[in-house]
């Protein structure tokens, strides 16, 4: 390996190479359209459940169906966080190993920043939710609630804004949401399991050391892994697990590296991805949203978020927390790693989305859903959530619309230029990037 391949590895928010950068397109176009699919499946939930119809909703939404005989006879709410929801992780997990085994996280220096970042970003918030509540005299159960980032909604606001802002920022905010995401699932797994059933997770493990050997031999056709993915989830569903670690488990297990021996044009790990993200995005979260984020809104309600200790952290934690946690995170990776910021690039790019990265929603809602088993308690962090989002997404606004003014005048001055003397230049119009070559943007 050559010195100047190792430091165009170690530069975080560096260009990424082509096939990177054409798989993270891929991804953030179809996250982005599904966050405008969430968002319209968020406003729905609200104004459903603030009219006279209210009734309907929560009919519908306490609804059960399922097969009792297998301990499956849950609630529409319960399915969509409990089965849509493992898509979703499923598809993160993918992506994560992706990354890890064929991506810009495969070397420690690349990969130390973004996870650092994200870790940060889930304990400061954390810190500050439990420093609220033991001032306030409340309930520390909600403290893993402000951790994680949804990653849809984010770069649905993105989308909106029309940014100009380089590829490899947005690249970075979808890699550290899916790392937090997947902490936050490991959060639920070891904080919010109660009543283990041995027998049933012991299948699911002897269910997950099949699947291992299905792809461990090449093993290909849905029929195999359809079934014993259900079969896996609902053992662990059964086993007192919240059975969307069943997703995360399998997208970790599933292939991710082509085999050229083989032929393959495709991993397994890629072909379930470009199958299964348009189902997450499109239908998995929107559903889970439409069912989670019906709250009833009123003024002494709304009161409450900043009255009470436990909202109130839970909107601390999003708005300050993970700003201050991840933008921290980031400055001390490449202060003391070998991760360094790309030169061309300015820390305000990063601040601008550290206060992005506070809008939390998939995952806060189902971890507030978990740690507030009673209705009205839940009820006050659910609007903590989307106030604390809300008020996240208003100041990435301006941050973000800040930074795109900036880097759209500097692309009109490169345009300006290229046109002047007549010769474009190669590396801005094959990447098709405006914000890839900004020297000095701040």
């Amino acid at each position: 390996m050559s010195s100047d391949d190792s430091r165009e590895r170690s530069v975080f928010l560096g260009l990424l190479p082509w096939p990177e950068r054409v798989q993270v397109a891929r991804a953030l176009r179809t996250e982005t359209v599904g966050g405008l699919v969430l968002l319209v499946a968020a406003m729905v939930a609200l104004v459903w459940s603030n009219t006279p119809w209210s009734g309907s909703y929560e009919a519908l939404r306490e609804f059960h169906f399922g097969i009792p005989a297998l301990g499956l006879d849950l609630s529409v709410q319960h399915w969509t966080a409990d089965g849509l929801l493992a898509v979703f992780f499923l598809v993160a997990a993918i992506e994560l190993k992706r990354a890890l085994v064929t991506g810009q996280l495969r070397t420690p220096a690349t990969a130390a920043l973004p996870v650092v970042a994200a870790l940060c970003g889930m304990a400061v918030p954390a810190a500050i939710y439990l420093a609220t509540v033991a001032a306030g005299g409340g309930s520390a159960e909600g403290w893993a609630v402000p951790m994680a980032t949804d990653i849809a909604f984010a770069l649905a606001v993105l989308a909106v804004l029309n940014t100009h802002l380089p590829s490899a920022l947005r690249a970075f905010l979808l890699t550290l949401a899916v790392v937090d995401d997947l902490g936050a699932i490991l959060v639920i797994a070891l904080f919010f399991t109660n009543d283990l059933n041995p027998a049933a997770l012991g299948g699911a493990a002897a269910g997950l050391v099949v699947f291992y050997l299905l792809q461990r031999f090449r093993v290909r056709g849905w029929w195999w892994y359809v079934p014993l993915g259900i079969t896996i989830w609902a053992l662990t569903y059964n086993g007192g697990v919240h059975a969307t670690v069943a997703g995360v488990a399998m997208g970790l297990i599933l292939r991710c590296a082509r085999d050229a021996r083989a032929g393959e044009g495709a991993s397994p790990g890629e072909r379930a991805e470009h199958l299964l993200r348009p189902v997450s995005a499109g239908i998995a979260v929107p559903l889970f949203a439409l069912f989670a984020a019906g709250v009833s809104i009123s003024a002494p309600g709304l009161g409450e978020v900043f009255t009470r200790p436990e909202p109130l952290g839970v909107v601390l934690g999003l708005v300050i927390g993970r700003t201050v946690g991840i933008f921290a995170g980031t400055y001390l990776a490449a202060r003391f790693t070998r991760a360094r910021l790309n030169p061309d690039l300015a820390w305000a790019d990063v601040l601008a989305l550290a206060v992005l990265a506070g809008i939390g929603f998939t995952v806060a809602l189902l971890i507030g859903e978990l740690a507030f088993p009673d209705p009205a308690d839940a009820e006050h962090i659910k609007a903590a959530v989307l106030l604390g989002s809300l008020f996240a997404s208003g100041l990435a606004a301006l941050l973000v619309k800040r930074r795109n003014r900036i880097y759209r005048r500097l692309w009109e001055a490169e345009n300006r230029d290229e046109d002047a003397d007549g010769h474009p230049d190669i590396d801005q119009h094959s990447t098709g990037d405006p914000g890839t070559r900004t020297p000095g943007a701040r």
